[in-house]
């Protein structure tokens, strides 16, 4: 018996055994618009990752956070203490009390040359010395206070501040480092998390900004696709225009990245092509000694016929299964 002959004979047989429990045609092969999937992993980022940095410089006295720590805007995280600006305060209280005292004195001085004057005791010139010295005076201790509140502001400038709310990444310095003014004692990362994607440049003009993407766990389902169980959807929403060592960026938001690891990479798949494909649902296939078969309805009766299937996935919340050969767009699948 030929190769022909044995599979006309496995059909008949087939066609034979299922006729008393087939039904009329349940599914019409047509061609189904998908789009293809490509798999990168998604690393997550900060939206903004900022330094919170010295305004003097010193020696840190103290630091109140650590890697991980949670913080608000315009919280204190460490301080920076430098020694010569309580001098200088303590200079500047000086001068402002000899200033005090000399003032007084002018004061006084002044009040009884004018009522000397009255009586005709001392002269217009005099008075008029005595005002003049009690206005630089005035003028000088107003001066040594400005002077003052500059050295105070500089010491209350040694609270580092945090620039935005959110997690503490790093904190590259410890309590006794000196530091100088601008230098980085955190890094704060805040505003919201997402998936920073790369992709080669080839995809650049097939993604698009408001596209869906499923973004799934670390291990791939059977069917090398998202797994529905598990995946989630995001949105692409931002395409970045720079393309750096044949790769394009893209950020990705999606719920549920949680506020704490920073550079976690997960699996995504981004649509980046569409193609016409042949599919049927997974129940229509009948898999027999390793060789799938699909029973269609013909003008002769029904037969099974051998097809290689190719990868799942969802149209119209209906489960689907490609169909790489075996049939032809308008067949009549019968479904059991």
């Amino acid at each position: 018996m030929t190769q022909h002959s044995a599979l006309a004979v496995v059909a008949a047989f087939c066609a034979t055994a299922f006729a008393g429990t087939a039904v009329a045609a349940d599914f019409t092969v047509s061609a189904t618009d998908i789009e293809e999937l490509k798999a990168v992993y998604g690393e997550v980022k900060s939206r903004h990752e900022v330094n919170a940095r010295a305004r003097i410089g010193g020696t840190i006295a103290e630091i109140s956070v650590t890697e991980g720590s949670e913080v608000g805007k315009g919280e204190v995280i460490a301080r920076v203490v430098d020694d010569k600006l309580a001098l200088q305060l303590d200079a500047a209280d000086s001068d402002i009390k000899a200033l005090t005292s000399q003032l007084d004195n002018a004061r006084l001085d002044l009040e009884r040359a004018q009522k000397l004057l009255e009586t005709g005791a001392t002269t217009k010139a005099r008075v008029d010395q005595l005002q003049t010295q009690v206005d630089v005076l005035v003028s000088q201790l107003a001066a040594a206070t400005a002077n003052r509140a500059v050295v105070a502001q500089q010491a209350a400038e040694g609270d580092v501040l945090a620039p935005e709310g959110g997690r503490i990444l790093t904190v590259p310095v410890t309590p006794g480092s000196v530091v100088l003014g601008g230098d980085v004692i955190a890094t704060v990362a805040g505003g919201g998390y997402f998936l920073r994607l790369s992709l080669p440049e080839r995809h650049a003009n097939e993604i698009t900004e408001g596209s869906s993407v499923a973004v799934g766990g670390e291990v791939l389902s059977d069917t090398g696709m998202p797994d529905p169980a598990t995946a989630r959807t995001g949105k692409l929403v931002k395409v970045y225009p720079e393309i750096a060592s044949g790769r394009v960026s893209a950020d990705v938001e999606v719920d549920g990245l949680g506020d704490y690891f920073v550079g976690k990479r997960t699996l995504v798949w981004v649509p980046v092509a569409h193609r016409e494909v042949l599919a049927v649902p997974p129940d229509a296939v009948i898999t027999r000694h390793g060789i799938d078969y699909v029973r269609v309805a013909g003008n002769d009766g029904e037969f099974d016929v051998a097809v290689i299937l190719g990868e799942r996935f969802t149209k119209d919340d209906r489960n689907l299964v490609e169909v790489l050969t075996g049939l032809e767009d308008g067949d009549k699948v019968i479904l059991p």
